[in-house]
């Protein structure tokens, strides 16, 4: 073994054992024994001069230059990876692993079966799919796709719309009982179940085109009854009639056409969310990422209630 890919493969050890967070758990990740995946992670610091990952009894965690090695330890071996696919027969199956994160309730009802498939399809790719609706640190995450509802806050990352997801109001007929809504003014004074971070008390809403009539924004103040970060739990508060729900029309069209929800203002809309894919820059990619992108990308253009881009 050369000294160069000698060290790719120290960096790769570190990079795993900053991942699982145990040296155990990367030696078998690896397979490797316990006590050579220590030595390599000596190795590396010891090359490098610097400490990388504090040890105590029964947990591990990155020093501020571990957390830095580690970003560049990720480009380095990606890039690895990218410039041996770029070698290799177009007809030789894709190897390697690939880490995604995507959101809970989307990723849960739509993307997890496409994943599935897509590891079926690639027996030699191993899939990390973890569901997290927050922001992450995306070098210090170590994943290769991120796909997330709404705006991407790292510029250092390549973004690429992969949907538009309709957003309607809803609620329980129950929570109405016979009202007459046709405008977002007589929203006022029904409870409302308001899902973080896009709404929390101040809804806009905008007015469907239509003939005659003028495209029109408005904001509604909700009522709160309840704030959530978690889409089910909104859903579910608006099918218990604990109040109206801003939800995206693939989470809660089943609702719809039983009648268990109902659309209450058909001509309003909430402003519609880009779903978004985010991975590094062009450069980096391997050919296992740009298929299981194009794999997303179709799986989340035939939902119903997201229009394609």
């Amino acid at each position: 073994m050369s000294k160069s890919l000698d060290r790719l493969t120290l960096l790769a050890t570190f990079a795993r054992i900053a991942e699982r967070g145990s040296i155990s758990a990367a030696a078998r990740d690896l397979g490797l024994s316990q006590a050579s995946a220590s030595r390599q992670l000596a190795d590396l610091e010891r090359r490098l001069g610097v400490q990388l990952i504090q040890r105590t009894t029964h947990s591990l965690s990155l020093t501020e230059a571990g957390r830095d090695c580690l970003a560049e330890a990720r480009i380095l071996t990606e890039g690895w990876d990218a410039l041996v696919e770029r070698y290799a027969d177009e007809d030789s199956a894709i190897q390697g692993r690939l880490k995604v994160v995507a959101p809970v309730a989307l990723g849960q009802l739509h993307l997890a079966e496409a994943a599935l498939q897509f590891q079926k399809a690639h027996p030699g790719v191993a899939i990390g799919w973890i569901l997290q609706d927050g922001a992450i640190r995306f070098a210090e995450t170590g994943c290769d796709l991120w796909v997330k509802i709404g705006s991407v806050p790292d510029d250092s990352l390549v973004v690429r719309p992969l949907g538009r997801v309709e957003r309607l109001i809803v609620a329980a007929p129950g929570l109405l009982n016979g009202r007459h809504v046709e405008t977002p003014a007589d929203l006022d004074d029904i409870p409302c179940a308001a899902l973080e971070p896009f709404e929390a008390g101040s809804i806009p809403l905008i007015r469907k085109k239509r003939a005659g009539k003028k495209r029109k924004q408005v904001t509604v103040a909700g009522q709160i009854a309840l704030t959530t970060n978690n889409i089910f739990a909104g859903r579910k508060a608006a099918r218990l009639g604990i109040g109206y729900a801003v939800m995206p029309r693939w989470l809660v069209q089943r609702d719809l056409d039983s009648g268990v929800l109902v659309d209450v203002l058909p001509d309003w809309r909430a402003p519609s969310l880009m779903i978004n894919a985010a991975f590094l820059p062009a450069r980096r990619q391997t050919r296992r990422l740009k298929l299981f992108l194009g794999h997303m990308a179709e799986t989340i253009a035939a939902i119903s209630g997201v229009e394609g881009v």
